[in-house]
């Protein structure tokens, strides 16, 4: 081996001293660790201006809500006049059909009115006068009434309930008082009539109270 292959083979074995190292490398390898660290900062200070933008915008949901609750005291406002109209409203009405119950029948009171004039100007009749003529008189009078009574009848659509003699007895516009026993009436069937009905438009207000036949017992 010769001379210079001895010196190579000595500086392949001599340890690497760092202080050779160029300076270009160390720099490289400061400027790889510091760029973690610039993008923290970065990412920070990106963080930190939306915070400052949040809360930049912060007032504006604050003027929604009090939009909205502004809206709902109008609403309610609104409900409050309603229902105290809407209770106006119904005590008018239950003014107005207590009213018309407590004077539904003014107009036939009123009518009636004229019946009892006449009916006092017959209790007025002079019982001193001749017999015949009295019970003209009277007659006169009660006939005067009936037409009256009939008129207002009329009127208000009161119509009576009078069966004859041998009409089938109706269980819904007659009552039967009684049977009794005939040989010229039907069975089932109206032998005389005790009392007389009435119905308002088609409503019954009172039925005919009737003698009802029946068949005789044989004898």
């Amino acid at each position: 081996m010769t001379s210079t292959d001895q010196t190579t083979a000595k500086d392949k074995s001599r340890p690497i001293d760092t202080a050779d190292t160029p300076s270009g490398a160390g720099t490289a390898g400061e400027q790889v660790s510091e760029a973690p660290g610039e993008a923290q900062s970065s990412a920070s200070e990106a963080a930190a201006g939306e915070g400052s933008v949040d809360r930049a915008a912060a007032p504006e949901p604050l003027g929604e809500l009090e939009t909205l609750r502004q809206q709902v005291e109008e609403m309610r406002d609104g409900f409050l006049r309603a229902r105290a109209e809407a209770d106006n409203i119904r005590k008018r009405a239950q003014g107005e059909v207590a009213s018309a119950r407590k004077f539904a029948l003014e107009s036939f009171a009123t009518e009636l009115l004229n019946v009892r004039d006449s009916l006092d100007l017959a209790r007025a009749v002079n019982l001193e006068g001749a017999a015949e003529d009295l019970v003209t008189r009277i007659v006169e009078g009660l006939d005067l009434t009936l037409k009256q009574f009939d008129t207002v009848f009329e009127k208000f659509t009161i119509f009576e309930v009078d069966p004859q003699p041998g009409d089938k007895l109706d269980p819904e516009s007659h009552q039967a008082m009684s049977l009794e026993e005939s040989a010229d009436i039907a069975p089932n069937h109206i032998c005389r009539v005790v009392q007389k009905g009435y119905r308002l438009h088609d409503r019954l207000l009172r039925p005919a109270m009737v003698i009802v036949a029946k068949t005789p017992a044989s004898g």
